[in-house]
């Protein structure tokens, strides 16, 4: 039953979070830590994470916004290792009530979706950015929802959003991964967690794939920013736990 539950929780995070541009990774960060500890949170979140975005990436192959994943990817990998290393040496406190500070921000950012666009965005600026987030989720388990905001900005449009933050997330994965399971951060039972977790996630994302086709971009927003508060404030709770 615990491995039934865990797959569904994959499920209905993911499903949802195709919906809203992310916050999948984040809810799983926020349920499972309520009976499990945290020290095992950011590796389990992100081999489930990485088991189920193959999915959601082949379903969306065809709206990656390339450009944005040249300018992403590199500096993220690097940040991604960085982020994973510190976590296996020492626990840094604060970053979560950091993170969910700026998510919650981001209804007035938006004006409660009355806006597309709250500051111009430029290409160049996803490499920093990139850095910056990979290492934080490495130590704090997920921060997808954070690059949302940037996305937005640079008119990334709902399908672009979903597929490109996938494919860099995925690709970001493989080095965290890595690096936890050198470090003797990943291993034993987390791993039959993540199976059920990730194949959960695969599953949802099919879901999310055909409630998405049917929203508008204004809906899609909505969703997004409605996501974001939530992740922010689930990670406010879980960080003042």
């Amino acid at each position: 039953m615990e491995y039934i539950w865990l797959f569904l929780l994959g499920a209905s995070a993911y499903s949802i979070s195709t919906i809203a541009g992310g916050g999948g990774a984040l809810t799983l960060v926020a349920v499972t830590s309520l009976w499990m500890p945290l020290k095992v949170i950011p590796p389990l979140v992100h081999l489930a994470s990485f088991i189920g975005r193959p999915t959601r990436v082949w379903l969306f192959r065809n709206f990656i916004r390339w450009d944005v994943v040249k300018a992403y990817l590199p500096a993220a990998w690097l940040g991604g290792f960085i982020g994973a290393l510190i976590f296996s040496k020492m626990e840094l406190k604060g970053l979560q009530i950091v993170v969910a500070l700026f998510l919650i921000s981001t209804v007035w950012q938006f004006r409660f979706g009355k806006t597309k666009q709250s500051f111009i965005m430029r290409l160049w600026w996803f490499a920093p950015i990139g850095f910056s987030v990979s290492l934080i989720s490495s130590i704090i388990g997920a921060t997808g929802a954070v690059l949302n905001p940037f996305y937005l900005n640079y008119r990334v449009t709902k399908e672009e959003l979903v597929a490109t933050k996938a494919f860099n997330s995925m690709m970001v994965a493989i080095v965290q991964l890595s690096t936890y399971t050198f470090f003797g951060k990943l291993e034993g039972q987390l791993w039959v967690y993540g199976l059920a977790l990730g194949g959960g996630a695969a599953a949802g994302n099919y879901l999310g794939k055909h409630w998405l086709s049917r929203m508008t971009e204004k809906r899609f927003l909505q969703w997004v920013i409605a996501m974001m508060v939530i992740s922010g404030f689930a990670l406010l709770v879980q960080a003042l736990r």
